[in-house]
């Protein structure tokens, strides 16, 4: 497991990299991230989080130390980073276990709903590694679900954990995709934070500015990747999450929280506006810090209280196996 140095500030407590990366040691266990390894302008030893081979090789190198698993992804596609998508779960299991008497649950029986798995199939591997959760991941590319495919018939600690699924209609999230009767503890998302690619590209400068890299001779690459889909749609961020609100109110009973990743403080507003329109009677907003960044997971659900709590004692998935209190 990667040994811990330093803590990084605002991480979930129960988040595996919470601490500073051992270099030495994550190189030692993927030799391809030894070329990335340097000393920073401080001295200590890191790599050059605008470059995207070398946060694509951390990437691999933190997937296989921590989960055991063996990770590929194409050129091109959203390299997502792991420490803010493992804070994600890790708030989402609370939410789960502030339902279930205070246990956070576990197993095959909670079952996960990924809206965009995309070609990383990143929340999968990470919900299966830390929790035991099975999903189901949709998508909108067939090239991701591909890819996604490829990572799990190369780890067959995944096997039967995961189900890809081709979302038809671009324009939709959960109409058309889901099957009558299915029913999800959870369905997580990271929606298209951008409306366009120049949108996109104008991002990355910024970020490149923030990490003190920006300057002649230095292209605006997209460190992290990234495509249409990932990064940018019809009315970014803020058109996505209305859209995935409007059709959840349609398929009340699906998930027990439905939940979305909101990077940008200013669309909060318009979301608990639509929430509202919808009728959610319960709605929570979990913020979340990796140092400087700030970001919150807006969750909601339109069963009662009493309905919640009687989802697994009743015909929803198999009853919580820890006693384990969230945090």
């Amino acid at each position: 497991m990667e040994r811990r140095q330093e803590q990084k500030s605002g991480l979930h407590p129960r988040n595996r990299h919470r601490g500073r990366y051992d270099f030495p040691a994550l190189a030692a266990g993927c030799p391809e991230l030894a070329p990335f390894v340097r000393p920073n302008p401080y001295g200590e030893l890191s790599v050059d989080f605008a470059d995207p081979r070398a946060v694509k090789a951390l990437n691999r190198a933190l997937l296989l130390d921590g989960y055991g698993v063996a990770w590929e992804l194409p050129a091109g596609h959203l390299c997502p980073p792991i420490p803010g998508r493992a804070d994600y779960l890790h708030h989402a299991a609370d939410l789960l276990g502030a339902d279930a008497g205070g246990r956070i649950p576990r197993g095959p029986g909670v079952r996960v709903l990924d809206i965009g798995v995309g070609a990383s199939c990143i929340y999968p591997i990470l919900g299966h590694g830390e929790y035991g959760w099975s999903f189901l991941g949709a998508d909108i590319d067939p090239a991701a679900l591909a890819a996604a495919g490829r990572i799990l018939r190369a780890n067959p600690a995944l096997a039967g954990a995961v189900e890809l699924r081709l979302q038809p209609e671009p324009g939709q999230v959960f109409r058309g995709l889901l099957r009558p009767g299915e029913r999800f503890d959870l369905a997580v998302c990271n929606p298209p934070f951008h409306t366009s690619a120049a949108e996109a590209g104008a991002g990355s400068r910024r970020k490149l500015a923030n990490l003190g890299l920006a300057g002649p001779g230095r292209a605006p690459v997209l460190n992290f990747g990234g495509r249409a889909g990932e990064l940018w749609c019809p009315g970014g961020e803020a058109g996505f999450v209305a859209r995935m609100v409007a059709e959840s109110a349609g398929l009340p009973g699906a998930c027990l929280w439905f939940t979305t990743l909101v990077s940008k403080a200013a669309n909060l507003p318009g979301i608990r506006r639509a929430l509202a329109r919808a009728g959610a009677p319960a709605i929570r907003v979990l913020e979340m810090a990796q140092g400087q960044k700030r970001s919150r997971i807006v969750c909601w659900s339109f069963l009662t209280e009493a309905q919640r709590a009687a989802w697994r004692a009743q015909d929803g998935p198999a009853a919580p196996s820890t006693t384990e209190s969230p945090c």
